[in-house]
């Protein structure tokens, strides 16, 4: 039976996405923030941090009782890049954006529509890559980058539901907006850098393999 939990809670991490955009999809931003307001945005930030502890939890009990899975293998990443990338395209839509004084500022959650683009095509990329190198029979797993990337995009976005609280209700920069910028601008660094060493690792596993085969 145990065999099976991992990847029920796999399928748990789906289902807690659905339910955490649906959060967001209520909350409206705007100052001052209301209670049901506040109410939509603590729901998701903790919606979304039981998800990630049973992505963590997933991988743990699968390794621990030698449970592992096709199934996981192929759904754990999936739901992984669905509740980020879908986290992420909400941040940066209409239900985050403010109006302020300082024009540059637009989103009260400090992420852009150019951030999550960026981000995409990070992930799309590594993971064609890993789908050609495995199906060339070549072992193709996540590294320490990839690792990092994956906890610190984890960490971040309920930081942001978080520090949306503590912002100046006229938009105007002060601890709140300075530490979101930061989180927010080295996600952005470290899942774009995480990226290269898969195009590295590519490039030198299909020399080698030439070179095998020549």
């Amino acid at each position: 039976m145990r065999r099976h939990i991992p990847n029920v809670l796999t399928i748990m991490r789906l289902a807690l996405a659905a339910v955490f955009f649906a959060a967001l999809a209520m909350f409206h931003y705007a100052q001052p923030i209301t209670p049901a307001q506040r109410n939509w945005l603590l729901l998701g930030l903790a919606l979304f941090v039981i998800a990630a502890v049973t992505d963590a939890l997933d991988g743990y009990l699968a390794r621990r009782w030698k449970a592992e899975s096709k199934f996981g293998r192929i759904m754990d990443p999936v739901c992984d890049k669905l509740l980020i990338i879908g986290a992420l395209i909400f941040l940066a839509g209409p239900n985050f954006t403010l109006h302020t004084v300082e024009p540059s500022v637009r989103q009260a959650s400090g992420v852009y529509p150019w951030m999550v683009a960026v981000m995409l095509l990070r992930e799309l990329l590594v993971t064609g890559i890993r789908s050609e190198m495995e199906s060339s029979g070549i072992q193709f797993g996540a590294n320490v980058w990839g690792k990092l990337k994956m906890i610190l995009q984890s960490v971040v976005v309920p930081a942001v539901l978080l520090l949306i609280l503590f912002l100046e209700p006229d938009g105007r920069r002060n601890w709140a907006a300075w530490v979101r910028d930061g989180l927010v601008y080295a996600t952005v660094i470290v899942t774009v850098i995480s990226g290269i060493p898969y195009i590295t690792r590519a490039r030198t596993a299909l020399r080698e393999k030439a070179a095998n085969n020549a």
